[in-house]
């Protein structure tokens, strides 16, 4: 053990700092999200110095968090990253070096593994035909028209410039997703994630020809690059983004409220309080839900793994939210004349 010792706080910040030279800032968020409920415990319950720190108050931490509710997926990702975090602190000699093996990781069903908010394929194009006749070209209309025709990731979309708008030899228009961590606008994946992405819809093609054309704001960011989802401030940050989704999926906006609330008088209706609809989705949703319904067009997963940047192992797992049954209707149309 080091002479000095460590409270929780500290740890945890050197445990931030030392990671955030090995994952990508979303990551970070993350871990920073997941280990501040460990750090606040800790201080309610008097826990001052890491060198206390046992398996007992490891029981104790994982109670706590089984007790505020938490989805069986989230608590899964929750104690992993309580586990990674105490094993380095064990290296450091900040605690016991075993104490990490004492922390066990609740497993999850497969369906515990798939996350419930989703937008079906219906909902998803009267979305879009709203959009498409009261917000045309509108900032909320590319948003979610690229989300849902590609299945991009929010933290994607961000990085797209006016200028990664290119065209094929027959006219058709792609997407030039570029891994640029040095000007603020990395790839989850980094430059494996970068790929060409196909815009197949000429409508939304020709939609967002008319947002760079007539409605986007003509700003550049801090590095003076062109932002192709831009505010007047420079380039969306990623809440923005989430909140367009949020207001953009609003039931309300094409149907009447399910929670039998008046849209004149419900306070969700605020970019402040979007996120608190019930039954609007995030971007993540858009993109499980986009990825979902291209599966069940059947595009093969090896294509829309591609497409999505996700490989096929955890597309199948996390994204593939068809039921057994359209599952088989799907493969079906393959193997209809099928002679052997």
């Amino acid at each position: 053990m080091k002479d000095e010792e460590v409270t929780p706080e500290t740890a945890v910040a050197e445990f931030l700092e030392a990671k955030s030279h090995e994952v990508s800032d979303a990551t970070i968020q993350n871990l920073r999200y997941r280990l501040k409920q460990f750090r606040l415990w800790a201080d309610d319950v008097g826990l001052e110095e890491m060198s206390e720190l046992d398996g007992r108050v490891c029981e104790r931490w994982k109670l706590a968090r089984n007790n505020a509710g938490l989805a069986p997926i989230t608590m899964r990702h929750h104690m992993r990253t309580f586990r990674q975090f105490v094993r380095w602190c064990g290296v450091m000699g900040y605690c016991g070096q075993n104490i990490h093996e004492m922390i066990q990781i609740p497993k999850v069903t497969k369906e515990d593994r798939r996350r419930d908010d989703a937008i079906s394929y219906k909902r998803a194009q009267r979305v879009k035909s709203y959009l498409s006749r009261f917000e045309y070209a509108s900032r909320r209309h590319i948003i979610f028209g690229i989300l849902w025709h590609t299945g991009m990731r929010g933290g994607g979309l961000r990085t797209l410039d006016v200028d990664d708008i290119a065209y094929a030899d027959d006219g058709t228009m792609y997407l030039e997703v570029r891994h640029r961590p040095d000007t603020d606008t990395p790839l989850k994946l980094g430059a494996d994630g970068e790929r060409n992405v196909t815009i197949g819809d000429p409508e939304l093609a020709s939609t967002i020809d008319d947002w760079i054309q007539h409605q986007r704001p003509e700003v550049e960011d801090e590095h003076g690059r062109s932002p192709l989802i831009a505010t007047n401030q420079g380039r969306a940050s990623k809440t923005t983004v989430r909140v367009d989704v949020y207001q953009a999926t609003q039931p309300c906006l094409i149907d009447n409220c399910p929670h039998g609330e008046e849209r004149s008088s419900c306070k969700y209706i605020s970019r402040q309080q979007a996120g608190g609809c019930p039954s609007s989705v995030s971007p993540h949703a858009v993109r499980r839900s986009a990825i979902t319904a291209a599966l069940d067009q059947g595009i093969p997963k090896e294509i829309v793994s591609e497409r999505a940047s996700v490989n096929v192992d955890t597309l199948e797992e996390h994204y593939d939210n068809r039921s057994q049954e359209q599952a088989r209707t799907t493969r079906q149309k393959y193997v209809e004349d099928l002679r052997f």
